[in-house]
């Protein structure tokens, strides 16, 4: 296993849950995530969906204590360069292309790399990568789908996102080949715009407690 693989995995672990954010409002990045850290869940996810991704990303590798910032939705190699740069602890993308593979084999920064069938994952090995996002998970096949991966393709984890919540992530959790969850659920948009950060703290305690 590789250093980047065990980085990878020491951030992976830290929580059950690694909370999904589409942060529209830079301004709330630094409390939305110390309430989130509050809660037990310090690896975040803030995707490059909006303007205000890597400015989000910024403030809070910076100014959030325990808080391990990370960029999801990379698409290419230059959006992995502004997301290092930005800060960046680990990268995520939803799926896999060859310029990604290369440019995240220029850095230390660890790639989660997104995919959704066996050939997929088989290519990602080839590569190196022993660690995955499976992406969209509920709409790929699910927990069943991905129990079925467990034996042919073992040794092999995932961090199924898409689709999760609370009520179907033990699912997940209880399968051999999944490290932890993606989810969006502990950042509801409702309760970031109000700005209700012992709300999201509540939340996120509730999904750390799924580690047990």
């Amino acid at each position: 296993m590789s250093a980047k693989t065990d980085k990878l995995l020491s951030i992976l672990k830290l929580q059950p849950v690694v909370p999904v954010l589409v942060i529209d409002d830079a301004g709330s990045a630094v409390p939305l995530a110390r309430a989130l850290v509050a809660g037990g869940l310090k690896a975040i996810e803030i995707t490059l969906r909006t303007p205000a991704a890597l400015e989000a990303i910024r403030a809070v590798a910076n100014e959030v204590e325990g808080a391990v910032a990370g960029a999801g939705t990379i698409l290419n190699a230059a959006q992995f360069e502004e997301a290092v740069a930005a800060g960046s602890q680990f990268i995520v993308s939803p799926g896999t292309t060859q310029e990604l593979i290369d440019v995240a084999n220029d850095h230390e920064v660890p790639l989660l790399p997104g995919a959704a069938t066996a050939s997929e994952v088989m290519g990602l090995r080839e590569e190196g990568y022993d660690v995955m996002k499976f992406f969209p998970a509920e709409q790929a096949g699910g927990a069943a789908y991905l129990k079925s991966l467990s034996s042919p393709l073992a040794g092999t984890m995932f961090c199924p996102t898409g689709g999760i919540s609370l009520a179907n992530a033990r699912d997940y959790l209880t399968l051999p080949n999944v490290v932890c969850v993606g989810g969006s659920w502990v950042a509801p948009k409702d309760l970031v715009v109000r700005g209700d950060w012992a709300g999201i703290t509540k939340l996120a305690a509730e999904a750390f407690a799924l580690k047990g």
